[in-house]
């Protein structure tokens, strides 16, 4: 009891485990971003500078370690857009920065389709999440945007995410195609013109 109320034992093993696998998730989203899905899993454990016992403690199989980057990144976005909206100089700037971090999360999103083969409920489920939480916050930021005068009214957060999605398609094979580059021209091409 005393341990308890002194906060030793059990919660702070459950603190570290928590933060050893937020470790390994952002670990497994860089090397993904830079190797796709397949990476091997000697990469993410030296990223995360963790045994590779570590990793499969955590995820057993590669479509657990897949889908919980992919979850931990729908929550990074989501939570990104406030925050980027408060410290961006302006909105226009916090949808580009936020739109930045949308094609880094899309090319793991690409690779979780081949990883889940065989689960295609398990699939659905994980793409009605990231439109639940993403959606609204693309929204918000395309909001004001447009409030402050900065983008092109009536654009809608699914139709960007769709278009960023189709721009993003296919860039982690062809390392000819800078998907972040056409992103910027696209989200330039929706400012708003400026008066004279």
């Amino acid at each position: 009891m005393a341990d308890r109320e002194q906060g030793g034992g059990a919660p702070r093993r459950r603190a570290d485990a928590r933060r050893n696998e937020q470790v390994l998730l952002d670990a497994a989203a860089a090397v993904f971003v830079e190797s796709g899905v397949d990476a091997p899993v000697r990469a993410i454990a030296a990223r995360a500078g963790v045994g590779m016992g570590t990793v499969y403690r955590h995820f057993p199989t590669r479509a657990d370690l897949v889908t919980a980057v992919y979850r931990h990144q729908i929550e990074a976005c989501a939570e990104a857009g406030p925050r980027l909206l408060a410290t961006a100089d302006t909105p226009h700037d916090a949808l580009v920065e936020w739109a930045g971090l949308f094609v880094g999360f899309l090319v793991t999103k690409h690779g979780l389709a081949a990883a889940m083969q065989g689960d295609s409920a398990g699939f659905q489920a994980l793409h009605a999440s990231f439109l639940d939480r993403l959606v609204p916050v693309c929204e918000e930021i395309l909001r004001a945007a447009a409030d402050a005068g900065q983008l092109t009214a009536g654009i809608g957060a699914y139709e960007l995410m769709r278009a960023i999605g189709n721009l993003c398609a296919g860039a982690e094979t062809d390392p000819d195609y800078d998907a972040e580059r056409m992103v910027g021209i696209l989200l330039a091409g929706l400012r708003a013109p400026r008066g004279d």
